[in-house]
């Protein structure tokens, strides 16, 4: 039998994963030298690419797993009894079908396979090593540093699938780069051979060279000691990334018994993270409804001044922008809980002896899911807040809280500080508004998820919409818009807060795969997810002054798409003030410097005064 051709049971996983070096030893070489070729380009093209490197190595197994199948069918006697061979045969056919059909499931069982694959073999390896009393020390010594470097990965594998992932795209496009070089390599040297078969004397063949024995153990060693440097500086990073992952508190665990009504609070407690000097805070939770009315509970922050005021203090109902999906990336549960969410304008706040209330809307802090980008839970969390904190009021004698409220929101924020003004006069009348303020606010849901693909990064957020979406809405479904390959990255994604340090992860992924193509499989602004993105578009009827800011260099929320949300509201009959800052991106627009901090302060104050409002829609092109 040819070296070339094996049986059924000499076949390996490995042999079977990886059909075409075995193909190609058949092949004349000018097929082989071309197929080299077109390896060569491929494995450059996949090396950075990693969503259509995972659909090519998923293709190549599956097809692999087919061709060894029909092989086995194919081999007659040789591959050993028939009703073995016919089981084998089809059932490696099977096996190759159901990897190309799921991919998606594939992809979900490839890191643990390659975790478990790595921890298996550095047990094993442990095992060799232990029992090779007869072997060279340094052969011994050799297999177990690649035990433990094994073992390390294989934890490190567990912790981080998308990581893992990421790793294996990358290898597969070096791999079928290299590959394709070593078989040109070979089909020249094939030629070469077959061109000067007749002119050589087989009894001149030189003789092999000499095996270099301390060269290969020199080399052995090296490479197991650089193995388990490589796996320990990797699973130092990721302890270091975990370490710095914020973890939620009991404070956030609803009471045995939660009264029914939205806006009843439920606890409190003194609240010191990031708080200025001369401000004093409280963390409550209470109770809030959902979309759909499915009651929840929520966290915020009431902050304000420790100074005395003269009379009842005007309040600022904050809504933030985003900061994760997961419920431990609640702004109150964060490092940094104010600019976390990108709140402008703390110490005016504080130096004016306003009231701050921040909700953290429910899901975060709180059992989700979070209505991110959900424009009727969004702004159910900010009303409701301001009622439980008006509650808190009567607790706390320096509060002393005025009934009229002014809303500010920014991005995610922004889009509920809209919904929060639309929402108010049927869900929380009682909650008195006298303004709303929305800043680059995600009005246009459609638009925004529309442009997340020309964005760096932009993956990241649209993970946050895809999960939320998924969770929140029954109709739809998570597989059916989201690639099978880019599942786990997605999945992974939406667990890690933008504060924290494994959201590095999440950007490089995002990056990577920005680079590459679409998360989705589907375009997400059609069929039921595009009918939920399209309802959660704010346009209801605000009943008070309206003020939205918009930077002019803003990547995210694209000016000229939220130019044509304010000419629809001013056509349908909203009146506004609308302002564009030249030069200023999604969070240059709220940072200190910015000139909307100076315009924001004088119209909240004019609403706090109760001046007349006038808005621009007449102005407006």
């Amino acid at each position: 039998m040819p070296e070339h051709r094996f049986s059924t049971t000499q076949r390996t996983f490995a042999q079977r994963a990886r059909a075409l070096p075995t193909l190609l030893a058949r092949a004349p070489w000018w097929l082989a030298l071309a197929v080299g070729a077109l390896c060569v380009w491929l494995g450059f093209t996949l090396a950075t690419r990693p969503l259509s490197s995972l659909g090519a190595l998923t293709f190549y197994v599956g097809a692999s797993f087919i061709v060894t199948g029909i092989a086995d069918l194919l081999d007659g006697g040789k591959a050993g009894p028939g009703a073995t061979r016919w089981l084998l045969g089809w059932g490696w056919v099977a096996a190759g079908a159901v990897v190309l059909l799921w991919a998606g499931g594939t992809m979900a069982v490839l890191p643990v396979f390659i975790a478990v694959s790595l921890l298996i073999s550095g047990v094993v390896r442990c095992v060799e090593a232990a029992r090779g009393a007869g072997r060279p020390a340094d052969e011994r010594i050799a297999t177990l540093v690649f035990a433990l470097a094994d073992l390390i990965l294989g934890a490190a594998a567990l912790a981080w699938p998308d990581v893992t992932l990421l790793v294996v795209a990358v290898l597969f496009g070096a791999r079928t780069l290299f590959f394709g070089l070593g078989i040109i390599w070979s089909s020249l040297a094939r030629a070469l051979s077959q061109r000067h078969a007749r002119a050589r004397n087989a009894g001149r063949a030189p003789a092999g060279p000499a095996r270099p024995g301390a060269l290969k153990r020199w080399l052995r060693v090296t490479g197991a000691v650089l193995s388990l440097a490589l796996a320990l500086a990797a699973a130092g990073l990721g302890a270091q990334l975990r370490a710095g992952a914020p973890q939620v508190s009991a404070f956030y665990d609803p009471p045995a018994s939660v009264p029914a009504a939205p806006g009843a609070l439920l606890r409190s407690e003194p609240f010191e993270t990031k708080v200025p000097d001369n401000a004093k805070a409280w963390r409550i939770l209470y109770t809030t409804t959902l979309d759909d009315n499915t009651p929840a509970v929520a966290s915020a922050v009431v902050l304000t001044s420790t100074e005395p005021f003269d009379g009842p203090r005007p309040v600022i109902t904050w809504a933030h922008g985003t900061t994760g999906y997961a419920p431990v990336c609640a702004p109150s549960n964060l490092s940094e809980p104010f600019s976390s969410g990108a709140l402008p304008a703390l110490d005016d706040i504080v130096a004016k002896g306003w009231v701050l209330v921040a909700t953290d809307y429910a899901g975060l802090g709180t059992k989700g899911p979070q209505p991110y980008l959900i424009g009727q839970g969004e702004g159910r969390s900010v009303l409701d807040a301001v009622r439980a904190a008006k509650a808190l009021d009567v607790q706390q004698e320096d509060l002393r809280m005025a009934p009229e409220t002014v809303v500010w929101g920014h991005s995610q924020g922004g889009q509920a500080a809209l919904w929060t003004g639309g929402l108010a006069p049927s869900y929380a009348p009682d909650v008195k508004i006298s303004g709303v303020a929305a800043m680059a606010p995600a009005s246009d849901a459609m638009g925004l998820v529309r442009n997340m693909p020309n964005i760096a990064g932009g993956s990241l957020f649209a993970s946050y919409v895809a999960a939320a979406y998924a969770d929140t809405y029954p109709d739809v479904s998570f597989n059916e818009y989201i690639a099978p390959v880019a599942r786990t990255f997605v999945r992974e994604m939406s667990t890690r807060c933008l504060s924290e340090p494994g959201v590095l992860v999440s950007l490089v992924n995002a990056i990577a795969i920005d680079k590459d193509k679409t998360i989705f499989s589907k375009d997400p602004t059609t069929g039921a997810m595009g009918e939920r993105l399209r309802e959660n578009t704010p346009t209801l009827p605000i009943p008070f002054p309206l003020f939205v800011a918009q930077g002019g260099a803003d990547p995210l929320v694209v000016p000229a798409v939220q130019d044509t949300y304010v000419r629809g509201r001013c056509d349908a009959g909203q009146e506004l003030l609308y302002k564009k800052y030249e030069g200023k991106d999604h969070m240059g627009v709220v940072l200190p410097g910015s000139p909307l901090l100076g315009d924001l302060l004088a119209w909240t104050q004019d609403r706090v005064d109760g001046a007349e409002f006038v808005g621009n829609c007449a102005e407006l092109p």
